[in-house]
């Protein structure tokens, strides 16, 4: 074999390696993409009307099942107008709230939602 054929050789062989590295990086990636991670990031929850929204960075929730007093305030045991705890990012679709008081709200992404469904007064 000349010494350029072993050139040639040796870069396609590398080459190949690089392509396949790239390959297997993008599957991972897109794996990724498919099922993001869960993660908790602290919020103060709006609890003024009562717990049936929620907005984090650019999606809107709303609560599996809404809490009120019956008159449009929170339950008992639910600081007005905000309840500081932490919401769980469990999916792209699904969040949960929890609290220091042992408050635990289950919410849904509402896709497409450019505000929330019902303004407070």
């Amino acid at each position: 074999m000349t010494e350029r054929a072993g050139t040639i050789i040796f870069a396609l062989t590398l080459a190949a390696g690089v392509l396949t590295g790239c390959s297997q990086a993008d599957e991972g990636a897109d794996a990724a993409r498919a099922t993001p991670s869960v993660r908790t990031i602290p919020i103060n929850l709006y609890t003024h009307c009562g717990i049936g929204e929620a907005h984090i960075g650019s999606t809107y929730y709303e609560a599996e099942t809404p809490l009120t007093d019956g008159n449009g305030n929170p339950p008992e045991g639910w600081d007005n107008p905000f309840q500081h705890g932490t919401m769980t990012l469990k999916t792209e679709t699904e969040a949960v709230f929890t609290d220091d008081a042992g408050h635990e709200v289950k919410f849904r992404a509402r896709p497409g939602a450019s505000g929330f469904k019902r303004i407070c007064s």
